[in-house]
C-alpha cells in the first residue's frame, strides 16, 4: 500500500514489500532457526562450564579451608626482657 514500497524484501521464501534495497535475504526463513539452535548449544555448554568453573573454585576452597591446621603453630622460644640478669 505504501507507495515507495518498490523493493522486494524478507527471504526467499517470506517475501515482502519494503523501501530498503539491501533487506532482501537469498536464504529461506528457516536458517534463522539453525542460528537460534546453535546459539542455544553455544550458551549451554558455557553455562555448564561457567558452573563447573564454580564448583571447582568452591570445592578448592573448601579443602584449603579444612585443611588448614586447628592449633596454632608454635613460634618457638618465649620472650623475655632485655637487661634483666638472673643469678
Amino acid at each position: 500500500g505504501d507507495a515507495r514500497a518498490v523493493y522486494c524484501c524478507g527471504f526467499q521464501d517470506v517475501k515482502y514489500c519494503c523501501d530498503d534495497p539491501h533487506s532482501f535475504f537469498p536464504y529461506e526463513h528457516s536458517y534463522m532457526w539453525w542460528l537460534s539452535v546453535g546459539a542455544l548449544v553455544g550458551l549451554s555448554i558455557a553455562a555448564v562450564v561457567l558452573f563447573a568453573f564454580i564448583i571447582t573454585v568452591c570445592v578448592l576452597c573448601y579443602l584449603f579451608i579444612s585443611t588448614k591446621p586447628r592449633s596454632k603453630l608454635d613460634t618457638g622460644l618465649s620472650l623475655q626482657m632485655a637487661g634483666k640478669t638472673s643469678c
